[in-house]
């Protein structure tokens, strides 16, 4: 069995631990299938990590299965399971982790004096003997045995030192030093592990891991603090999610560490480059949307629209920007049109659509941008067009919906109609079936008006809270070469989607205005077609 052990780990190397699957599900609303967890941890291995803590094998036949199935096809990181320092605890966890290539077992026990007396009703030396022999136990199913300190940071230096020391001596070849609560601050982690280092005896056996929450918001800031002190393993999870206000961002600690590589002078083993498709995967899989502006891997972590950094941006890159969105697995920066946006990013926006306007016409345009601007949070493409045609981008029309319905159910394919009516006075009928309703509705819309509606991106959100909560629809359609939006909101995420659908053939209507129009594929001149 192949163990990372503390005489092969690089000094300059970070491991990462993942606890997405563990700690990362006890989040409420994060709870997750057998399948999500598999297609998640095959992520995390293509994403690098070093340790995928996959859950809690004694916590439920779930959380057994899906450890169990993640050891036997993830190959590459080692699989971890959490157990008390309780035998059964144990045993289910290795036989959980039977079939893994590398496999950690990660045992845990309470340490501080909170915890002694009002959860364990432990003295100090009970509690070092359920640590003892947690991890010998653990040691006989596995040479990769972790341990953890529970609410180590509210736990007394000392008598810390002596159950590290304790369990180092009985095997543990990691030792976790957590911020249950999310207590400690950036100066106080470093002091604590800086002392671990000097009064534990044979810390030099182990590795020195840390684990912080994110209550009052030092996470990451101290999960850094531990690495500059000496901590070589940090246990983190995508987007931060975890119990309470969650734990430390694995990107925002990856990426600070890449970035600041002077300052902390290690490296981890993650390919940056798929840090933001991961995250997105993870946020698709859980049906949550990541706030725009999330470090690292939000929207707008590269998105930039005051006019002052634009005109930056547009010079050197490095104005604004400590890191490249490449890295990170974004595809470019974005400058963001918006009203506080000005004529140097308009102009460059309009060059890469492939308008030229001259000094009178650009300034025509710019007039209508930032009127438009004004009423709108972002200006798209389809908006810059529409100006740069002489259309103006808020005209309605020329499709209205006279009517639409639409249907599913278990286990069969759904199906839709839609009645749209023409400013010009003709009516388009179609019904079209599809995956689901709003699939089949988008098919019918495509018959109706006789343009492909190739979707790039399609999302709902909630607008509210409560059972009368409206959501938004927003479609992003490739037209001919072109970026379509369109938006809807409604109760009914249904129609929400049918009033997206709606703006978007209409945008594509109003763009091709100025070619040779024939009526659309399906189109009668009667009503009622």
């Amino acid at each position: 069995m192949n163990m990372i052990t503390p005489q092969h780990q690089n000094a300059g190397r970070v491991r990462v631990f993942d606890t997405t699957l563990r700690d990362g599900e006890q989040a409420p609303g994060y709870s997750m299938s057998r399948s999500q967890k598999r297609r998640i941890a095959h992520a995390l291995a293509e994403l690098g990590v070093d340790v995928i803590e996959a859950g809690f094998a004694q916590a439920s036949d779930q959380d057994f299965d899906s450890i169990q199935a993640i050891a036997r096809e993830v190959r590459g990181p080692a699989i971890c399971s959490l157990a008390r320092c309780q035998q059964g605890d144990i045993e289910t966890a290795a036989r959980a982790l039977d079939d893994a290539e590398h496999r950690r077992i990660h045992v845990f026990i309470a340490t501080s004096p909170l915890h002694r007396e009002f959860k364990l009703a432990m003295s100090r030396q009970q509690v070092i003997d359920n640590a003892v022999a947690g991890v010998q136990l653990a040691r006989r199913y596995a040479d990769d045995v972790e341990f953890s300190a529970e609410d180590a940071l509210r736990t007394e230096p000392e008598y810390l030192a002596e159950v590290l020391a304790a369990v180092i001596e009985a095997g543990a070849s990691t030792v976790n030093i957590p911020d249950t609560v999310g207590y400690t601050t950036p100066a106080e982690m470093f002091e604590r592990i800086a002392y671990i280092k000097r009064h534990v005896r044979n810390i030099d056996r182990a590795v020195i891991s840390v684990h912080c929450h994110d209550d009052l918001g030092m996470a990451v800031a101290n999960s850094l603090a531990a690495v500059s002190a000496g901590a070589r393993q940090v246990e983190c999870t995508l987007t931060g999610i975890g119990e309470r206000a969650g734990n430390a961002a694995l990107e925002e600690i990856v990426m600070a560490l890449k970035t600041r590589s002077e300052l902390y002078g290690v490296d981890t083993g993650i390919h940056t480059q798929r840090l933001y498709p991961t995250a997105r995967l993870f946020n698709t899989l859980m049906g949550i949307a990541m706030p725009r502006n999330k470090a690292v891997v939000g929207e707008n972590a590269f998105a930039h629209e005051a006019g002052i950094h634009q005109h930056g941006m547009l010079k050197h890159r490095g104005t604004y920007e400590i890191m490249r969105p490449e890295d990170v697995g974004f595809e470019r920066s974005q400058l963001v049109l918006g009203k506080h946006s000005g004529r140097h990013a308009l102009r460059e926006r309009l060059d890469s659509l492939g308008h030229h306007p001259d000094e009178a016409g650009f300034e025509t345009i710019f007039t209508g941008f930032k009127t438009l601007a004004d009423k709108k949070r972002e200006v798209y493409d389809g908006d810059l067009e529409a100006l740069a045609n002489g259309i103006d981008p808020e005209a309605t029309g020329p499709w209205a919906i006279e009517q639409w319905h639409a249907s599913s159910h278990n286990g069969g394919t759904a199906s839709a109609s839609v009645r749209l009516r023409h400013e010009q006075g003709f009516e388009a009928s179609e019904a079209s079936i599809g995956d689901g309703p709003v699939h089949a509705l988008l098919s019918a819309f495509e018959r109706a008006t006789g343009h492909a509606l190739t979707i790039r991106d399609f999302q709902i959100h909630s607008l509210s809270n409560g059972g009368d909560a409206q959501g938004q629809a927003s479609l992003i359609i490739d037209c001919q070469g072109r970026e379509v939006r369109g938006n809807g909101v409604s109760t009914d995420i249904v129609e929400a989607a049918a009033l997206a659908a709606l703006e978007a053939v209409n945008r594509i209507e109003r763009l091709q205005a100025s070619e040779p129009k024939t009526k659309p594929a399906g189109v009668s001149a009667g009503a009622g077609s």
